[in-house]
């Protein structure tokens, strides 16, 4: 018999997953089998600083995949949105939470982390709402 999911005891900070960051070796052919075969539509394809990033949307609302050329091993970055960034790491924190690294993406603050098991996650905060919409429509490959 399976077993019910307890009720949530505490308030989650995810407010949304907006991306899969998703390594990849051919970030092109990627992009194409992506558009071409499942219909997808590419919102841009960027080449800068040694690395290629390629936004695919599969659906009108997220979460969008980022396919790049950049990011190590073989597991994607699940990218959720917190409301406030320092408060939902002091939230997670106290759960027993341990930070991996804080960086800036073009959308705001973020924080990446990898959990026991290998999964890795980051939370951010949308400080640049605009930002993202910059690179739409830009193709350097």
């Amino acid at each position: 018999m399976p077993t019910r999911p307890k009720p949530r005891g505490f308030a989650s900070p995810f407010e949304q997953l907006d991306y899969l960051y998703t390594p990849s070796n051919d970030v092109a052919a990627d992009a194409r089998y992506f558009s071409e075969v499942l219909g997808g539509r590419v919102a841009f394809a960027i080449e800068g600083m040694g690395a290629r990033v390629a936004k695919v949307e599969l659906t009108d609302g997220p979460p969008h995949i980022l396919l790049t050329d950049h990011l190590e091993g073989d597991r994607p970055v699940f990218i959720y949105r917190v409301a406030d960034l320092d408060e939902a790491m002091r939230e997670l924190k106290k759960r027993g939470w341990k930070k991996k690294a804080t960086l800036e993406i073009p959308m705001g603050p973020c924080c990446s982390f990898i959990l026991p098991a290998g999964h890795r996650i980051a939370i951010y905060e949308l400080t640049r709402p605009d930002v993202a919409k910059h690179f739409d429509g830009r193709f350097d490959f």
